[in-house]
């Protein structure tokens, strides 16, 4: 499928995303049949060109380098500004990568909107629109069949919304917490190590972990953002900045540090939010101290960590270094798969199905057999086998060749005994797992 792509912010992810569309050009078409040519960008600093029937990428590059603006480049139209490419371009993809205030969302919150408004799928790494309108965004698109994709909001290279919207399928999810800014978790473990906070801080914006106004990271406001972002999209509830109690990291001096060594803990800024019994969310970003044997204690440098509390697969973790370059630009491409995996159907537009997906369809707890129900996005070779609690396999469901689809198949445990049972669906480039309660 061939995408027309305009560049609505051309910095450092955009410039990079450039390099990786023109290195990996023949093996996205090969391997994902995703074709393109960018026929527009638009930067307020650098400025715009349009060519309708799509930019020569290394004449761009090469203006860029020279330290030139757009308008030098040798055809097109130019001096449009943000607005005007998205609405007058014959762009179908806006990838937006403007630098955005995130307590307004602007102006990529305007962009988006005027995308879905002109009919056209969006990629965004901006974390602004979706913490003020998520939902709503998520909506339209929605309903005007297009695409919106902002996996990079979150979690540097981990895919944690993919992962909640295709290999959790079938989960409720009612509590994640997590270390969600990777810069504090640096400066923690620089004062374990028994620097001052103001020295590791100073390390930290050496290194570019930190800018050099550290508020939004230490003060706990990205992390409250993240926290409202996986809230209304994993948890499925509306919550805003004022929901979310806060506090960051610069009262922890270095006693703090060494009195929590001495309790056997130590201490991370933790994100988290989770659904009562009521039905209200208790959300909050804090400083805590976590005993050494808790799974997020371990998460040491600038790594990021989240753990969903799922109700078939209890606590899912996981981790990821902290955000540079290369991995902004992976995820905004791994949204542009996503885009690919839309398939035409009449005037409308599907999502496919990008990984495999394993649930249950029968009981659970069960006695003595329960229906299974799995996805696999491709033809290709599986195991569906299953353990018990310590990790012995007891019995495998099928093993071999299936085609790309929803399959079903019935596990039969008459000759097991009570207990807890996990499934594993293995094909080779994933495995996905549930579990399953066995009561005689």
């Amino acid at each position: 499928m061939h995408h027309k792509l305009a560049f609505i912010g051309f910095g450092v992810v955009a410039q990079g995303l450039i390099d990786i569309l023109l290195e990996k050009k023949k093996l996205l078409q090969d391997k994902y049949n995703f074709e393109y040519s960018v026929v527009a960008i638009s930067d307020i600093n650098k400025g715009s060109v349009y060519e309708e029937k799509g930019l020569d990428l290394i004449k761009i590059k090469s203006l860029i380098e020279q330290g030139k603006k757009l308008d030098k480049y040798p055809s097109g139209i130019k001096n449009l500004d943000s607005i005007s490419t998205i609405k007058d371009t014959n762009a179908d993809t806006i990838i937006e990568v403007t630098y955005t205030d995130v307590k307004t969302g602007e102006p990529a919150l305007t962009h988006i909107k005027t995308a879905f408004e002109c009919n056209k799928n969006v990629v965004s790494t901006n974390k602004g629109p979706v913490i003020k309108e998520s939902l709503n965004l998520m909506k339209t698109a929605e309903n005007k069949n297009l695409y919106y994709g902002f996996e990079g909001v979150v979690l540097a290279g981990t895919p944690c919304i993919n992962l909640y919207q295709y290999t959790l399928a079938g989960n409720i999810i009612k509590e994640f917490k997590g270390i969600l800014n990777g810069t504090t978790n640096y400066i923690l473990t620089r004062m374990e190590e028994g620097m001052e906070y103001e020295d590791a801080l100073k390390k930290a914006q050496k290194l570019g972990y930190a800018e050099a106004d550290p508020t939004g990271d230490v003060k706990g406001f990205d992390t409250l953002g993240k926290v409202v972002i996986l809230t209304n999209i994993v948890l499925g509830k509306n919550i805003t900045w004022e929901d979310v109690k806060r506090k960051g990291i610069t009262n922890i001096k270095k006693q703090d540090i060494e009195n929590a060594k001495k309790e056997g803990k130590r201490w991370k800024l933790i994100g988290s939010s989770k659904i009562n019994d009521d039905g209200t969310i208790t959300a909050r970003v804090w400083p805590e101290k976590i005993s050494l044997n808790h799974p997020l204690s371990g998460i040491s440098e600038a790594t990021n960590a989240l753990t969903f509390n799922t109700d078939e697969l209890g606590d899912l973790g996981l981790t990821d270094a902290e955000e540079d370059a290369i991995v902004a630009f992976m995820k905004t491409l791994s949204d542009g798969y996503d885009i690919n995996k839309m398939k035409k159907d009449g005037d409308n537009l599907q999502l496919i199905k990008k990984t495999a997906s394993l649930r249950v369809e029968g009981p659970n707890p069960f006695n003595p057999s329960t229906k299974l129900g799995y996805y696999v996005p491709d033809d290709g070779y599986i195991q569906l086998e299953v353990f018990g609690i310590t990790g012995e396999k007891v019995a495998t469901l099928q093993s071999g060749f299936v085609s790309a689809g929803e399959h079903q198949v019935v596990f039969n445990a008459e000759n097991l005994a009570t207990g807890i049972y996990l499934v594993s669906l293995n094909t080779g480039k994933e495995v996905n797992t549930v579990k399953l309660i066995l009561m005689k």
